[in-house]
Parts: structure tokens; sequence; C-alpha cells
């Protein structure tokens, strides 16, 4: 049994200049996307400001 592909069939139809602008539109869509889980890993990373003196004690006596 053959099997043939016409390649005709596989090459996408880029004569349209709006298939490249919705390709570009969703990339840059998914760019924001990832940058803003980016900002909100590094925000949820930053350590809270200690409260009170914890961690501000030196001891002197040596």
């Amino acid at each position: 049994m053959a099997i043939t592909i016409s390649s005709a069939n596989l090459q996408p139809n880029m004569s349209h200049g709006a298939v490249g602008v919705k390709v570009a539109q969703i990339a840059k869509d998914q760019q924001k996307i990832e940058g803003d889980i980016a900002m909100q890993l590094i925000n949820a990373a930053v350590p809270e400001a200690p409260v009170g003196n914890t961690g501000h004690n030196i001891n002197t006596t040596a």
C-alpha cells in the first residue's frame, strides 16, 4: 500500500497578510501572559519585612 502526500496541500496559504498579523498578535499575547506570570512569581518570592526586632539582636558578650 502506497501513501502519497501532495506537497501543495501541506503548504499553508500565506498569501493573505491577515494570517501573519494574527500569528503575531497571538505571539504577543502569549509573551504578555508569560511576563505577567513571571512578575507574579518574582513578587511572591520577595521576603516580607521583619516584624519588631526579630533578627536584629546582636550578641555583644563574646
